[in-house]
């Protein structure tokens, strides 16, 4: 948590630096930037900042950007939960006029608005990791988690934990995150039909707030004593539920299966089995490259499936994962994006 608050503090000093520096730069260069020669801008806002899961979508763009040599405005709540300030964020982006918007909504039903502004305004806009219910065509498309196979995937590896026979809980249902609520709509399905001794023992709904989370899964644990597994569907859930089991409080032995982990997994100091992790890396790539397309009036997909990646003990360090969570600062900063 600690690191959280230390990395996304140092990126706002840096933004604050960076804006500095290009009013500095404006001032000096005249009005040249507003000139039909204006390098081109992107606005990318992911749902927070400061976690492997979104500064990896960042990697992403930014690779994206370097290649087509544009710029990327990056922004983004400080906290998941801050939906307000995420619709803020695109509002500013419309505008200013940017040349594209890349968006992972923090919720689907409150950005609606924001964004049917950004295509009014004929801003192209990309969707990623968790859809919206407006439907892709025009300058709106969707480069989504294939949250379905997620789901599906969390209740393989419970069926192999268990043998084919235990009780789970499931912790972290969200209505308000559409992707949430496609995986587990698929891990459930997936052990009605495949996995009639599994039986789940508890279904909890889920927040950003992990004190609320604690709480939770300490209930959870206090009412099945016998309870095997646990399979928390968004980050908070994860680290709320390895933090109450890592107390010791409750005595139990049971294995826990997340998603969209915030840090990188600490198999060795957990009871953390596996992770179902969005490759965030591959649709900021993806979004910028795609309205680089749709800028120079090629046709793009309306709707992209990216599968997530199981993370487990044994390929942790595999190269696939080590790309996924991608963390390095240095790529693309040689063109750096203006940050305003």
């Amino acid at each position: 948590m600690n690191f959280r608050c230390d990395f996304a503090i140092g990126r706002r000093l840096a933004r604050i630096f960076l804006s500095a520096a290009c009013l500095l730069w404006a001032s000096s260069a005249g009005p040249t930037g507003c000139g039909p020669h204006r390098r081109v801008t992107i606005a990318v806002i992911p749902r927070t900042e400061g976690t492997v899961i979104w500064e990896a979508a960042h990697v992403g763009a930014e690779l994206a950007a370097r290649r087509s040599g544009v710029s990327i405005y990056w922004s983004a709540p400080t906290r998941e939960d801050d939906v307000e300030g995420q619709i803020a964020l695109v509002e500013r982006a419309v505008k200013r006029h940017y040349d594209g918007l890349v968006l992972a909504p923090d919720q689907a039903l409150s950005l609606i608005t924001p964004v049917d502004s950004a295509l009014q305004h004929g801003t192209p806009t990309v969707i990623i990791g968790s859809p919206l219910p407006i439907p892709a065509g025009g300058e709106l498309s969707y480069i989504l988690n294939d949250d379905a196979e997620g789901g599906r995937m969390a209740a393989r590896r419970i069926a192999t934990l268990l043998h084919g026979h235990g009780t789970v809980a499931v912790l972290g249902i969200d209505p308000d995150v559409t992707a949430i609520m496609i995986r587990y709509r698929a891990f459930e399905e997936y052990l009605v039909q495949n996995c009639p001794g599994i039986r789940i023992a508890e279904r909890r709904m889920g927040s950003f707030n992990f004190p609320h989370e604690q709480q939770v899964a300490e209930e959870t644990l206090k009412a099945h004593p016998d309870l095997e597994a646990i399979v928390a569907l968004m980050s908070t859930s994860v680290d709320a539920t390895l933090s109450v089991l890592a107390s010791g409080s409750e005595g139990h032995p049971v294995k826990v299966v997340g998603f969209d982990v915030a840090g990188w997994p600490l198999f060795d100091r957990s009871s953390l089995d596996s992770v179902v992790q969005e490759d965030t890396r591959s649709m900021g790539e993806r979004a910028v490259e795609s309205i680089e397309a749709e800028r120079s009036g090629a046709a793009v997909p309306a709707v992209t499936k990216i599968p997530p990646v199981v993370i487990t003990r044994d390929n942790l360090n595999s190269a696939q994962v080590q790309e996924v969570m991608a963390q390095d600062w240095t790529l693309g900063r040689w063109n750096w994006s203006i940050v305003q």
